[in-house]
Formats: structure tokens, sequence, C-alpha cells
């Protein structure tokens, strides 16, 4: 995941600033992914991923904008507004008509949340206090969606702390590399400028 900037990105990637995922090694230009569009109507936005390879292991990525989550064809922003609705405890027909997308997806989605929900909290939590060792504890909520989505706030709140404010959204696309609604959720990555 990178930032939404693309300009920005290209001149980071040429210049060697990102890190291979797998082995830590250089990420350099490799070309494109496909051009695909990410949200509805007005909000729509077209984005076409920079890809990249390893200079070490030679292992390509898709360098996916913090704009999106993986395989999800709307704005993380627009997900989010989603699940946060979900927390409060809006049906997903309810989500469908206020977030303009179709009810199916409000619900696959909401369903593939409350699957993930212990691990995005706990993923959350550990971002917190690795970001911000003198974090307090994170009070309970309401219920089981409620501390998650407190634990994704609280997250965020030591992230801007630590590197300025971002977008809610955003930063828990980037936070769980897109993989917020994913089967499996990844285990918790270090923050940046964290040793091994």
């Amino acid at each position: 995941m990178v930032e939404a900037d693309t300009a920005r990105v290209e001149q980071q990637l040429a210049a060697g600033e990102y890190e291979c995922p797998p082995c830590g090694g250089r990420l350099r230009p490799w070309g494109h992914a496909r051009a695909r569009v990410l949200g509805r109507g007005g909000e729509a936005v077209r984005v076409r991923p920079q890809r990249s390879r390893c200079a070490t292991c030679r292992v390509t990525h898709v360098l996916l904008p913090v704009l999106a989550l993986l395989r999800r064809c709307d704005l993380a922003e627009r997900i989010g507004e989603a699940l946060a609705l979900k927390v409060a405890g809006w049906g997903y027909r309810r989500i469908a008509a206020a977030v303009g997308s179709p009810a199916s997806t409000v619900g696959d989605r909401g369903r593939r949340f409350v699957d993930n929900a212990e691990a995005i909290r706990v993923r959350f939590t550990a971002l917190a206090y690795a970001l911000d060792p003198s974090l307090g504890a994170i009070e309970p909520r309401a219920g089981p969606l409620a501390d998650v989505l407190e634990a994704v706030v609280v997250a965020a709140g030591a992230a801007a702390r630590a590197f300025g404010p971002a977008p809610l959204w955003r930063f828990a696309a980037g936070a769980s590399r897109g993989r917020l609604l994913a089967p499996h959720q990844p285990e918790p990555s270090r923050p940046p400028g964290a040793g091994e």
C-alpha cells in the first residue's frame, strides 16, 4: 500500500525508497498494473497502480494506493462509512441506500467485517501500542464491533501523533495492507522506523 499521490509514489519508487515486504530489498519501477475505477457515480476515481520489482529477490508487486482495499471496487472511505453504520446498528439495506452500493455488496462486506472483527481489533490494538507505548487502556465499547472500530480510531490517533493526520479509512487501508476485509488477516506489521 502506498499513498494516493501518484507522482510522489513514482518519485519515491525511482529513488528506491520502498522496501520489498518479503526480503527487505529495494523496489524499483516495473510498469503499471491495469487501470481501474474505484467508487461510483460522482466520486469515481480512475487509478492505474504502479507495478514494482525487487532488485534483490526479483519478485514483482502492485503498489495499491490507500484509496482502496484489495479486491474491492469502492473507495476505502465509502467502505469504512458503511462499516461504521453497521457498528451503529444499521441493517445492510439501509446502509446500501445511504452509501449508494448494492445491498448484496454491503451485506457481504458486513459479514466479512464480523468474521474478521477479533483479528482486526487485535491488529489495530497492537499497532496503536507500537506507535504510542505510553497509550493508556483502550476502553471497551458497546459490543465487539464497536470495540473493533475503537481500536481502528485509537491506532489512527496514535499514527496521527507520530506522523501527522490522515483520513481514517485511508489509514485503515494502509495499516491493513489493503486486507481489512480479506479472508485471512495478516500479522501486525511493524510501524515505520521500528527495528527488526
